[in-house]
């Protein structure tokens, strides 16, 4: 008698579930492929990928809040909080208490931080010559990508007790 373990499952496998067709993988792994490319144009700079994704947040609105970024990064603030303390070790950026809401954390660009910018310009373009993808297929593939972002943005959750 053969192990159930071993055995194959009858009729092979349930329509809509072989990872061929399953939309989320081809995007996690691309995420996965993309950010290990991005390590050693970022390596020189002393900074990560998603270190990398707040400056260019601030490069583009500084001073803003803590809440902004972390809306713009769609980062947690248990993500976000050490992530710019780092930042503001490495001189990049200075964190402030708002003027006129002591509550709110602004997050300001250092002269070093606003120097990173200059020093990182070459980056994507040599994230796309390395890469070899056509920059128009680049361009629809981020607008399909940006329309996506905002139909999951809106959906609800699933409720995680549905089905006990």
């Amino acid at each position: 008698m053969q192990d159930a373990m071993t055995t194959e499952p009858k009729g092979g496998p349930t329509p809509g579930l072989t990872l061929a067709e399953q939309l989320c993988f081809p995007l996690y792994a691309a995420s996965r492929l993309v950010t290990r490319l991005y390590q050693p144009l970022l390596a020189p700079l002393g900074i990560t990928y998603p270190q990398y994704i707040v400056l260019m947040i601030l490069w583009e609105e500084a001073p803003c809040p803590v809440s902004h970024i972390g809306l713009r990064a769609n980062l947690g603030s248990n993500t976000l909080t050490p992530l710019l303390k780092r930042l503001e070790q490495l001189d990049y950026v200075r964190r402030c208490r708002s003027a006129s809401d002591e509550r709110v954390v602004d997050i300001h660009l250092t002269d070093s931080g606003r120097a990173l910018q200059q020093a990182a310009a070459c980056i994507p373009q040599a994230l796309f010559d390395a890469v070899g993808y056509p920059l128009e297929d680049a361009r629809q593939l981020k607008a399909q990508l940006d329309k996506l972002m905002a139909c999951l943005s809106t959906a609800p959750l699933p409720d995680a007790g549905a089905g006990d």
